[in-house]
């Protein structure tokens, strides 16, 4: 009868544990969604620089000054959308990495990328590449917002302001946080210079202590 039992309890566990395959209908969702945004915005951008072909040839300052606005404007809707591609490629990769397996092909020849891309060890180094990201896209909002506002008074005036210093504090603490954390380094090189330098610093130590 146990041992019934703990053929049971095993084919169960089994069975669980296959269950997590399931997590590469999101993984491809993701891809899928995040190539479709880079596509939408290749599209705007083939299109707003078609838009403003014709800014050279306008001779009033005016009319230069009002499409000039208008392709802030496009740029930054461009970027919105940029950043919200990269934010899909980055959950789907960091739930392949942290559910399926180490994507192996990426860490092949040491590349730099794989480095500050990927190495998802558990939910919070999910959540805390997708947060910066999703921060970023948040600004560019902020910003796409801004050029369309009109000040019509001080209080238009001060809340524009405020929205501008909780921004900049908003960064200002993320990366007082990183750089405590030891996570503000981008590249693979930057953490092999500071692993050379923490060495260099153990043997001068040991260098004064002999002496």
């Amino acid at each position: 009868m146990q041992e019934n039992e703990s053929m049971i309890g095993q084919g169960f566990e089994r069975v669980l544990w296959k269950s997590r395959w399931a997590v590469l209908l999101a993984v491809v969702c993701s891809i899928v969604s995040a190539l479709v945004m880079f596509y939408i915005s290749a599209v705007d951008t083939y299109y707003a620089f078609d838009t403003l072909m014709p800014y050279f040839s306008i001779e009033y300052p005016e009319a230069r000054a009002i499409m000039r606005a208008d392709a802030v404007g496009m740029v930054v809707k461009i970027i919105d959308v940029f950043l919200l591609a990269i934010v899909l490629m980055i959950f789907g990769m960091g739930l392949y990495e942290l559910y399926i397996s180490k994507i192996d092909h990426a860490y092949e020849n040491h590349d730099e990328s794989a480095e500050h891309m990927l190495s998802v060890n558990n939910l919070d180094d999910l959540k805390s590449r997708l947060g910066k990201v999703i921060m970023m896209v948040l600004i560019v909002k902020f910003f796409e917002m801004a050029i369309s506002m009109s000040i019509d008074g001080v209080k238009d005036l001060l809340l524009f302001s405020g929205g501008i210093l909780l921004i900049g504090g908003t960064l200002y603490m993320t990366e007082t946080v990183s750089r405590k954390c030891g996570k503000w380094k981008s590249r693979a090189s930057d953490f092999e210079k500071s692993g050379d330098d923490r060495n260099g610093d153990e043997r001068r130590g040991d260098r004064r202590g002999e002496s």
